[in-house]
């Protein structure tokens, strides 16, 4: 009686919620009938079948049209309109009313295939929606559920219809098999199913009473994966990432079953094409979202390696492509876990180093778009934190990346960059001049200098953009002109090391060395250091922990200062060149850091501690230089030396120095500087009350005995003597420089100063001979003088055969040029004169005295001064005379002591014999130049 009704309103264009409540009203009716149908079998079989039978097909087609009406209202509706939920509940309802039977049925009704696809693929698009967006608050678990099931049961009846009707060669539809495992994926890992999540009160009652639909569906795209046959192929790459979505749900049998898919894909691949680099590059790319999104552990990476390794054995084709892969994708996975374990850590610091480990993993595997990814993650790391150098030499390594050419890019750019940047020359550019701006923001003008040069290249050159190129020579000009001018505080390095268990895989039991900030101090590196680890316990010792340190379950932290090693540069040697420009290098660009630690052995003495104070130092050398892409990188090889006290003591001699030339050398170039830390500099040298230096190396390595027990000592006691005596013109120049600063207030402590220093003098004088420093004077205006000096100075013994030196102490004047010689030349390109400083004059036959017979090139005047100053020894030549001598070197000038100092030598006692190198005739010219 209702039906013709309703299907009037059908065709009127009533509304939908009309014909849903008419259809409820005769689905009740037809329940009713459907029991009493059932009563009527008890009494009569036959006539009540017959009824049964009647009334179930009306049922079917209420049912069939009420699903139908209530879906179309599910699907107009809106998300956010309240109502949906209701129509929701109505359709899982309806859905709870279907058997198999029905299903069949229903199926069968389409009148065409295409038809009933399109009813499938409307389907599977409605379920995933629903899925994706659940209308139910996340805490209405039961109607989550119960609608879970009925999807469920729906999903798998559908899916036996897949496989009937739209598999064979004829019927396969590859899109509705692609939205089938969208949906069931979709299905399996919705939040509402993910049990670990709920308490464990909760989660046995949902297994108890709906079991876990998870491992329910897990089995079905499993069974549905290998029913597809040789149409596997069609889904590589696309269904990779929804079957490790899948797999890397916390449910172990969930994952045992499924992880095998990996296998068949690669297999598949490999047997139609010869290798699998579709799936490979799909599983990377899409693992490193997921495991960065949440998803992954320890668990599923000893399962997957196991599980795959077994399979690859089974197949001897695929033993080794496959077990490469497997190796591969077990070292990202424990990267990515590394990366997400510290990504969200307040202390960036460890994130910032798993993210060089992965972008180095991509490099290694040369997946660019994902190297320069976390190039860029890494970029932003340090930029939040203000780490302006590192932040440059990340993005260098992109722009290496790039050409000075107008093809496109092909990796895609995170950030503002890749927006409008289309070529590889106009990213190139732009990266470029971020680079510069970090340099410069980081105070490494040095490496900002070179990107600039660089760059004017480009657009004197190649682009002929003469605008820029001026903007960018101008910039250049400023960097050097910050390099001398703007105060650059060299940072400290620490040693840190990572003992025990208890740390993550990539830092326990390694070394890094550590860049610290400007001005920071170990106690505040410690600080930051031991932060994200409280329940770390600082090792007091720094020797190297024992096995009951590094294997225990524990958490041990030691960290120490380190100093630079720094690296021989050809291109500064036989140079004077300024501090601010040399003080560069000897903290950056290094890779090579030592740590010096005292033992004493043998006997002790308690008068003189230096006699038996041995060194063991030990050399830490790094991955990469620093500074880099980090403030730290680990050690990677670590080599001790022992020092002798001997040896020791040559080195202390050799830092003071270089510490008193530092402090000279600034003071010429910064008249403005305070004069306290000179003060307190030479007084504590010079002052006996305070010294005791040297004095006891003389009691403990000069005395007769010690040479007896140590005849091989005997070149290291003459370098330490050596040390000794040119420590007094270094000594003399800096008491001058603080007599002309000191203030009338500290005038007495200067005069005190000066009286102790002349004791010292005579003293030294004596005993080992006097040293004249030799200093240049620029003659450029505003360029102050330098002294020649330090252990490393080889440009002297060069110096002695080209530059002219002067015996007044007073204003240096260039000597004039009598031929076009080379050296000449080179003097005038120079535009430098010499000059000594010192006040006394002796006898010129004693400036051999102290040199050793030269074993080494380095340590010998040069052999091209005998040759080109004389020529030959014939005794025919004319004496040159003073004039001419002033352009020729004399032995009396330049001269290398055994530890390398430059300058005039002057002996304590006798004239020594003459150095083979040198001919009687040329030593009795240079004697007649002197007089």
């Amino acid at each position: 009686a209702a039906l013709p009704i309703l299907r009037e309103l059908i065709q009127a264009g009533e509304e939908e919620d009309a014909c849903i409540e008419l259809l409820s009203s005769i689905l009740e009716v037809l329940y009713q009938a459907q029991k009493s149908a059932e009563e009527l079998r008890a009494r009569d079989k036959d006539c009540g079948n017959v009824e049964l039978v009647r009334v179930k097909k009306h049922i079917q087609v209420i049912l069939e049209r009420l699903l139908h009406t209530v879906s179309r209202r599910v699907i107009v509706l809106d998300r956010e309109n309240p109502l949906r939920s209701h129509y929701v509940a109505c359709m899982a309802t309806i859905l709870s009313q279907m058997d198999e039977d029905l299903y069949s049925a229903y199926i069968q009704a389409f009148p065409s295939r295409p038809e009933l696809m399109d009813f499938l693929m409307e389907t599977f698009i409605l379920f995933k929606d629903l899925i994706g967006k659940t209308v139910y608050p996340c805490d209405w678990v039961v109607m989550n559920m119960v609608q879970n099931r009925e999807f469920l049961r729906t999903i798998n009846q559908f899916a036996t219809t897949l496989t009937k009707m739209f598999l064979s060669n004829s019927s396969f539809e590859l899109q509705l098999w692609n939205n089938y495992f969208h949906l069931a994926v979709a299905f399996l890992t919705q939040e509402s199913l993910q049990l670990e999540n709920f308490s464990p009160a909760k989660r046995n009652s949902i297994l108890a009473k709906y079991g876990d639909m998870r491992a329910m569906i897990g089995a079905s795209i499993r069974d549905m994966w290998y029913s597809l046959g040789h149409r596997k192929i069609e889904f590589i790459p696309g269904m990779v990432g929804p079957i490790l979505e899948m797999t890397l749900v916390p449910e172990l049998e969930l994952r045992k079953s499924t992880i095998p898919i990996f296998f068949d894909m690669m297999l598949c691949e490999h047997q139609l094409t010869g290798n699998f680099s579709r799936f490979e590059d799909e599983i990377l790319r899409r693992l490193d979202s997921e495991v960065e999104g949440g998803r992954g552990d320890e668990q599923y990476k000893q399962l997957f390696k196991s599980i795959l390794l077994s399979c690859c054995q089974r197949h001897p084709e695929m033993a080794t492509p496959g077990t490469d892969f497997v190796e591969l994708v077990t070292a990202l996975l424990e990267r990515l876990l590394d990366y997400r374990a510290v990504m969200n850590d307040e202390n960036k610091t460890y994130s910032m180093s798993c993210t060089v480990n992965l972008l180095n993993f991509y490099k290694e595997i040369d997946r660019q778009a994902m190297y320069i990814r976390y190039l860029y993650k890494l970029k932003d790391l340090h930029i939040s934190y203000e780490n302006y150098t590192e932040g440059a030499y990340t993005l260098l390594l992109h722009a290496q990346l790039l050409t000075w050419s107008e093809e496109p890019n092909t990796a895609p750019v995170p950030g503002l960059h890749g927006q409008h940047l289309h070529t590889q020359r106009q990213l190139k550019e732009a990266l470029y001049n971020q680079i510069i701006e970090y340099f410069d923001q980081g105070k490494m003008w040095e490496e900002a200098i070179h990107i600039c040069k660089e760059l004017a290249e480009q657009y004197e050159s190649h682009f002929f953009d003469y605008e820029m190129l001026s903007d960018i020579l101008q910039r250049e000009a400023k960097f050097y002109e910050k390099i001398l001018k703007v105060l650059r505080p060299s940072p400290d390095y620490f040693a840190v090391g990572y003992y025990g268990q208890g740390f993550p895989t990539f830092l326990r039991n390694r070394v890094f060395i550590y860049r610290g900030k400007e001005y920071e101090r170990r106690e505040d590196f410690e600080m930051q250091l031991l932060s994200p680890f409280p329940n770390a316990e600082k090792l007091k010792s720094t020797s190297p922990p024992g096995q009951d340190i590094t294997g225990s379950p524990g958490q041990y932290i030691q960290c120490f200062t380190v100093q630079p090693v720094e690296e021989a540069r050809v291109r500064l040697k036989g140079r004077i060149i300024p501090e601010q420009i040399t003080n560069f290098y000897k903290a950056n660009h290094v890779q090579r850091f030592s740590y010096s630690r005292p033992f004493k052995r043998g006997l002790n003495d308690p008068d003189n501690e230096f006699a038996n104070m041995w060194i063991e130092q030990t050399t830490f050398v790094t991955a990469y230089p620093l500074p880099g892409i980090l403030r730290w990188f680990a050690v990677t090889a670590t080599t001790t030396t022992t020092i002798s006290p001997l040896e020791n003591a040559i080195e202390t001699m050799m830092k003071t120095n270089e510490k008193i030339m530092s402090e000279i050398n600034r003071h010429q170039n910064d008249p403005s500087l305070p004069i306290n830390p000179l003060s307190m500099l030479l007084n504590g040298i010079v002052d006996p009350a305070v010294m005791g230096g040297f004095a006891k190396y003389e009691a403990a390595f000069f005395q007769e005995s010690y040479l007896k027990k140590h005849p091989r000592d005997a070149g290291n006691i003459e370098k330490l003597k050596d040390l000794i005596a040119w420590q007094t013109p270094l000594l003399a120049e800096g008491i001058r420089i603080h007599g002309q600063k000191v203030t009338e207030d500290l005038r007495p402590f200067h005069e005190r100063m000066e009286q102790c220093f002349k004791q010292l003098r005579v003293k030294v004088e004596s005993q080992y001979g006097v040293r004249e420093m030799v200093f240049f004077e620029d003659q450029r205006s505003g360029r102050p003088r330098s002294m020649a000096w330090g252990p490393n100075c080889d440009w002297l013994s060069h110096a002695a055969a080209r530059q002219v030196l002067t015996e007044a102490p007073s204003t240096p004047k260039p000597a004039a040029c009598t031929s076009e010689s080379e050296n000449c030349r080179n003097e005038h390109q120079e535009n430098h004169s010499s000059s000594l400083f010192g006040s006394r004059r002796q006898d010129v036959r004693q400036t051999f005295s102290g040199l050793p017979e030269p074993k080494d090139e380095k340590w010998r005047l040069s052999h091209n001064m005998s040759e080109s100053s004389v020529g030959s020894s014939d005794s025919k030549q004319p004496l040159p005379s003073r004039a001419a001598a002033g352009a020729q070197p004399s032995a009396a000038g330049l001269s290398l002591s055994p530890t390398g100092f430059g300058g005039r030598v002057k002996s304590a006692s006798k004239v020594p014999p003459l150095p083979r190198r040198i001919s009687p005739e040329v030593y009795e010219t240079f004697l007649e130049q002197s007089d």
